[in-house]
This record gives structure tokens, sequence and C-alpha cells, in this order.
């Protein structure tokens, strides 16, 4: 490999899924490697293919959907395991098995109940198993920051000596401190006897806040892949955010002297996507993708910028992707202009799809004064809603009372599957309680509100509304649901109907709890 270029390793759609809450069909994947593809990511760890039903037929899918860059998926140091992930990267054009097993002492001695011995031989019968369905392989050991470091080297030259192609060294609990992990990738590097020709990788947990730091100072000492989730999602405090390493290192090409692969206009649209699928808000002063990143509300800064961008701008917001609220359109506007502003936003929509959006569009603007770029964004991803997840449960109609001198009652119409209208009411606590009280008389299953959240897309007191729901099953499974509208409780009543939906939807295609017996 040329050591100027990186390679951009994503697992969102793995390790991203072990975010608590976090779940997604197997349609959802799809549109995400789909994207991701679109960025130009080089790998994409599609997921964990023996964990279930549901992830195995994520892999598989994504595997023969995606041309231009690799599909993983991971595997413990288990035949069956192996096994699997080869079976559902058959039709990859470039498939990839990525193993992994405990390292460090303490996994050693509490969870894997092996020895350093034992631990080396699972690992390279793995390897080499892996190694007669695909020519790359990478090689884990886990939790490797707290590994003790002549083990550590000698795993790697065994593992490397049984066929692997890259080797891995994550920072399974976000241990490490960026000198001194930067230090153990100089010292693998020169002390791994068989080392060239040989990926060197890094995977960064955030625990400390420096999932990126170390991943750049792992670059720094000679990794040249970086493994991490968009968002930085991921397990506990998540991963390193891969729109915060690559900026840092297309920002400080002076310094980093690598190049990758990445489209950095689509980074916006990516994050964007996989916050809504997710149901992961993102926080306003989020570096790179938040809402706040590119705004100057100090008078002496606004001032400078106004002089010249670059006094308080080290990139230009168009290179990432990012969008503003510019007015597009109003009420007035018709089909062809929304068709106009849709494809210059990127979208490209058949005409039904553009009837549907259209009469969406012109109950916002008429509720609205300005439809922003951002409103037709959020109306895109709420029909992309309907469109990707089988909808057995959708809401015709909605009417509450409520008041501070009145018990508030929720009259509810619902369409089945079978598009039979259903009509329910019931009273609540509140408002939004009772609307999903409402639909709970409709479902054949328990299903508990655990979360409930409300951002406005845009500014103004009459900005679209989006809700976030998250509901737990009994068997303490979480589902998330999503809804946009003007109106908040109609907002709140789709998005409960949306995890009710993924909850059914996810539980008919198999998939179990994400990530189970996974992390790196």
């Amino acid at each position: 490999m040329n050591k100027d270029s990186l390679i951009i390793f994503d697992t969102t759609l793995r390790d991203g899924e072990q975010s608590a809450g976090a779940g997604l069909t197997v349609d959802e994947k799809l549109i995400i490697a789909k994207q991701l593809e679109s960025l130009g990511v080089d790998v994409i760890e599609a997921g964990f293919a023996v964990s279930s039903i549901g992830d195995f037929n994520a892999v598989s899918l994504i595997a023969q959907t995606v041309k231009n860059c690799k599909v993983a998926s991971l595997a413990r140091v288990v035949e069956k395991d192996i096994d699997k992930a080869a079976e559902a990267l058959e039709k990859a054009v470039d498939p990839r098995i990525h193993t992994f097993v405990s390292s460090s002492a303490i996994h050693m001695e509490h969870q894997m109940r092996k020895d350093p011995e034992e631990i080396i031989e699972m690992a390279v019968k793995a390897v080499s198993r892996a190694k007669k369905y695909v020519d790359d392989v990478e090689f884990s050991p886990m939790d490797a920051t707290r590994t003790d470091m002549d083990f550590l080297i000698k795993l790697l030259e065994e593992t490397i000596n049984a066929g692997a192609t890259t080797i891995n060294i994550p920072d399974t609990v976000g241990y490490s401190v960026s000198k001194e992990f930067g230090e153990s990738i100089k010292l693998i590097m020169n002390k791994v006897k068989n080392i060239d020709g040989v990926i060197v990788s890094v995977h960064c947990h955030n625990d400390l806040g420096l999932a990126v730091s170390n991943s750049l100072s792992a670059v720094e000492n000679g990794a040249r892949q970086i493994e991490g989730c968009i968002n930085g999602l991921g397990e506990r405090a998540g991963n390193a955010a891969l729109e915060e390493v690559i900026m840092g290192l297309e920002v400080r090409k002076d310094h980093f002297n690598v190049k990758t692969r990445i489209k950095t206009p689509e980074i916006g649209p990516t994050s964007r996507m996989v916050s809504n699928i997710f149901g992961f808000p993102m926080q306003a002063n989020k570096a790179i993708v938040g809402q706040n990143a590119f705004r100057h509300s100090s008078g002496i800064h606004q001032d400078a910028f106004l002089k010249d961008k670059s006094t308080f701008e080290i990139m230009e917001p168009e290179t990432v992707g990012w969008r503003g609220e510019a007015l597009v359109l109003g009420k007035l506007s018709g089909r062809a202009g929304l068709k106009s502003r849709l494809k210059d936003l990127g979208y490209e929509f058949d005409e039904d799809q553009l009837n549907s959006l259209f009469i969406k569009f012109k109950d916002l603007a008429d509720s609205k004064k300005e439809v922003t770029d951002m409103d037709l964004e959020s109306l895109i991803l709420e029909q992309s809603r309907s469109e990707n997840n089988k909808q057995f449960l959708t809401l015709e109609f909605v009417e509450v009372e409520c008041g501070n001198k009145i018990e508030p009652k929720a009259k509810i119409e619902l369409i089945n599957e079978n598009g039979n209208k259903i009509k329910t009411e019931s009273n609540g606590t509140g408002p939004v309680d009772a609307v999903c009280k409402a639909i709970d008389k409709v479902i054949s299953f328990s299903s508990k509100l655990t979360e409930f959240s409300v951002n406005s897309v845009t500014e103004g007191i009459d900005a679209l509304g989006e809700v976030t729901i998250r509901v737990e099953n009994k068997k303490g499974r979480t589902f998330t649901g999503i809804g946009s509208d003007s109106d908040i409780v109609v907002a709140s009543a789709k998005a409960y109907l949306n995890a009710i939906n993924r909850q059914v939807q996810m539980m008919n295609e198999g998939s179990e709890s994400p990530g189970s017996g996974a992390g790196r």
C-alpha cells in the first residue's frame, strides 16, 4: 500500500448499532451502506453475521449491492462465526473477514478463561480458516491497549504468519492517551518482525473523549487504517467520529501528509442520514456537522468574519456539505420549483415519489411562511421512513383535548396493513401519553415508552418539530421511532407508530439485540 494513502474503515452498521437504544432494519442498513459508498469509505463493516438472521441478511444484502468498497463481517475466533461470515460475504466483489479475540490479562482471566498460548492458538486457527475463504483477513486483539506488549507482539506475528493482511489495534475501553497510544503504534511498527506488507489499523473508543486524538496520533506513527463511526456512534461513549478524523487529516494535510478517498461534501448528508435513521439527534455544537459548527455569534468574531472568512473558519462549510437555513420555497411554489430545488440538494425522485412529497410540502407551506432546505430534508426523511419500513399501522387522524382543568383525551384513527380503519381513544396524564395509550389499545404486545425528545428542525415558533421516541418490549429490547410535523402531538403519534412498526419488522426479520457478543 502507498504510505501516503489512508484506509477509512466504517463500522457504523456494526459497532455503531451497539449504541444503547439503537437497532436498524435490514432496509435501513442498506440505505446507510449505499450512502457510505457514496461518501467514499474504503471498508464497510456491515455487521456480525453469526449474531442473528437479521444481521446475516443485512451483511449478505450489502455484500451483493455495494461494488466500490470492501464489505466486511465481524467474527469471533470461532469456526461457526468464520463460516457464517464467509457465507454472508459470498457475493461480495471485495470481501473481508474480520476476526477478533481478547488479549489483555484481565480479559483472558475473567472473560475468556484462557491462557496466552491458548489465545494465540485460537487466533491462528481463526485467521487460517478465514484465509481459506477470502484473501483479505483482518485480526484484532481486543483490549490491545491493556495487553502486555511482549505478548501482543508475539500474537501479532503469529496471526500475520497465518495470513492476516490487516492488524488492528483496538483501544477497546478508551483507556489510552494520545502520546502513549502513538508510541505503542510506533513500537509495533518497529518490533513486529513481519509487519512489512500488512496494514496497521486502529479502532479507538471514546470513554475519555480521546478517540479522535488517539486515531490521529496513530496516523502520525504509521497506522494506515482508521476505524470509526459516523457521528461518533458506538458502545458506551462511542467510537472515533469519522467526520472529525477525516477533516482533521484534510485541514491539516500539511502535518499528516496522507490522503483518503473520501468525498468530503458527502459528510453532511451522511451525518444527517445516520442521525435520523438511528434516532440520535446531533448536538448543536458538534464539530464538523453540528448546526452551530459554522455559526458566529460574537460581535468581534462576526466583524472579522465579514471582512475575511478565514479569520474564524478553518474550512468552508460547503466542503463538508453543511447547510444553513436558506429560504427555498413558499406556499405559492409549484411542483416544478420543488423538483428543481430537490435536484440542487442532490435528491432525485420519480413522479410518484415527487407527487407524494409535494402534497406534504404544500401542507407544510400552508402552516409556515418559509420552507427551508432543512425542512425539505426532514420531509424527505419522513417519506423515506414510510417507503422503506413496512407500515403495519399508519396514522390517518388524531385529535386531542387538553388543558390545565381537564383530563387529556386523544381520539385516533389508524389504518392497518390490510387497509382497514381502526378508531380508538384514551385518556392520559398529558396529550402525548393519551395518544400513546390510544395506540396501545390496538397493538397486541406491550411497549413501554422509555424516552421522549423534541427537536425543532429550524428556528421560530412555526418550526417543523421532530420527535424521537424509544420504546422497550418485555424482553428489554429498545426500539426507536421518529416523526416530524408542525404539530408536536401529531409528530409524537407518528414517532410512536414508527417505533411500533420497526419493532414488528425487526422481529419478523429475526434481528436480535444489536451487537450480541460483539465488541472491540
